[in-house]
């Protein structure tokens, strides 16, 4: 009878694991079609225009990269706080969909661009409270456009790249700071 319980029980899981890997590989059916778009984001963010023309502080929607490990992704209510009143002519398509998803009480279904290894801790608010600038590791952000992808000259992000920011400055070198 034990054995029957135990072959039960792994049915079980086996079959909710499959369940859960598929839902994560399928979009939500209420999300829009995004096949007309240029890129994977459902929303073309221009970063040059909030952070470089408006100079608006990456924190103002990430918000919590300086209390969190997650730098966060802004909730649609952050956008639709200046678009309720900017029309932004030049992206006015862009800011509807905004006003869409808002109007329809759900999130935008970003896809993340910078991720590091599962086997790698990235603490954001670490680095932000030792005083460096999103620039340091990102980029340039207020000069560019709609990101894409990761720019693969970007190099950031890889270990060797972390390690030889830390031995420059001399601070903590200690494997397990990162990988826990």
């Amino acid at each position: 009878m034990k054995f029957k319980w135990m072959i039960g029980a792994a049915g079980v899981a086996v079959a909710a694991s499959l369940a859960f890997v598929q839902a994560q590989e399928s979009p939500p059916a209420s999300a829009p079609a995004q096949a007309a778009l240029p890129n994977s984001q459902p929303i073309q963010f221009p970063h040059n225009i909030h952070a470089g023309t408006y100079q608006m502080d990456c924190q103002y929607c990430h918000f919590s990269a300086e209390r969190s490990v997650d730098a966060g992704i802004p909730p649609v209510s952050t956008c639709i706080g200046c678009h309720t009143m900017i029309q932004g002519e030049a992206r006015a398509e862009e800011i509807n969909r905004v006003r869409q998803y808002y109007n329809d009480g759900e999130s935008i279904p970003w896809v993340r661009i910078h991720k590091v290894a599962d086997h790698v801790h990235f603490p954001h608010m670490r680095h932000i409270n030792a005083g460096l600038e999103c620039q340091e590791c990102h980029g340039q952000i207020q000069e560019m456009d709609v990101l894409v992808e990761p720019d693969e000259a970007w190099g950031k992000g890889k270990m060797g790249w972390c390690i030889s920011c830390h031995v420059e400055q001399d601070v903590q070198r200690d494997c397990t700071v990162c990988h826990y």
